[in-house]
């Protein structure tokens, strides 16, 4: 057996170790694969780890040999799962692992477009605040989370860890998901309101979006969702970039039909020239950074492992094809 790591570099830029999953078979660690070179890098390899490297059935069908694909996140639609299904692959991804990061980051990137703390922390360092008469001074509104409204598309660990934070923020809760009877009743969610779609976009002062990518999903906020956000309103996205129809964000941003959007994820990564966003006014973008603390790479490292060991001793862990 061998295991070959398409993109290793993302999880493990050099911080953590290789370790654990080098015990289990023999490993060759490549930083990038090139979709030219997938085919020619995996070999004879029985055992794959990829990250964001394709695995599509014009691959798969090259590769008889390969018999475990293991996602190094937790969505899993750089594989086709048909092909693999159909070629005898084992599929597995590692839920979970960055929820308590991704939840944090939501509230860094709203805290960053309420309370203005770098565009301020720029201003001292530009010597603006010695130049100041006065003890304090903002040249941008600062707003208070308390008693603001945070709509939640997608209620699953991440929008329900994102609810717990905005609770003790004092925030008011409604959340959208696919099947609200599974989460109403629960005593932890008493306060919060599962209501429509558009009911969310319509009430919310920051709508953050934790859905899976689908094709119902793809482009869900839309020119016509954003017309029914509030111009005092705020759009996060730590999910999908696909999520959002970005050229219909940035029109809302620099039209001022919205007051702002913090992004840590696009549609094309990193983002071509033409997109429009990052020179959208009040637009925040990480570099898909929310999923990336050591921490949270730390387990992820641990569970990629704990589901190879599982596959080579016969058993199925977090398998998804």
């Amino acid at each position: 057996m061998k295991i070959v790591v398409l993109d290793g570099h993302a999880l493990n830029p050099g911080d953590l170790g290789w370790q654990e999953v080098e015990a289990l078979a023999p490993c060759t660690v490549y930083p990038r694969t090139p979709p030219e070179l997938v085919v020619e890098r995996i070999g004879e390899a029985e055992l794959v780890l990829t990250n964001k490297t394709v695995l599509d059935r014009a691959v798969l069908e090259q590769l008889p040999q390969l018999r475990y694909i293991g996602v190094l996140a937790t969505g899993v639609n750089v594989v086709d799962l048909e092909a693999a299904r159909e070629g005898g692959i084992a599929v597995t991804n590692v839920p979970g692992y960055s929820t308590a990061s991704v939840a944090q980051m939501v509230f860094a990137l709203l805290l960053e477009l309420t309370q203005q703390v770098g565009y301020h922390a720029a201003l001292v360092r530009d010597g603006a605040w010695a130049r100041c008469p006065d003890f304090s001074f903002f040249e941008r509104p600062l707003v208070e989370l308390d008693g603001l409204t945070l709509g939640i598309v997608g209620f699953g660990a991440i929008g329900s860890r994102v609810a717990r934070i905005a609770a003790a923020f004092g925030m008011r809760v409604l959340a959208h998901t696919a099947h609200p009877d599974n989460y109403r009743h629960r005593p932890e969610n008493r306060e919060i309101g599962f209501v429509a779609l558009e009911t969310l976009f319509r009430e919310s002062d920051a709508v953050t979006l934790h859905c899976p990518l689908t094709a119902a999903t793809q482009g869900l906020v839309n020119a016509e969702r954003l017309a029914l956000m509030k111009p005092s309103a705020y759009l996060i996205n730590t999910g999908r970039g696909p999520l959002v129809e970005e050229a219909a964000l940035a029109a809302a941003l620099n039209e001022g039909r919205i007051a702002g959007a913090g992004l840590d994820v696009l549609s094309i990564e990193p983002p071509p020239a033409g997109n429009p966003l990052p020179a959208a006014r009040n637009c925040f973008i990480t570099p898909h950074i929310a999923w990336a603390s050591r921490a949270a790479r730390q387990r992820l490292i641990a569970v990629v492992t704990k589901n190879l060991r599982a596959f080579l001793a016969g058993r199925s862990q977090n398998r998804v094809a």
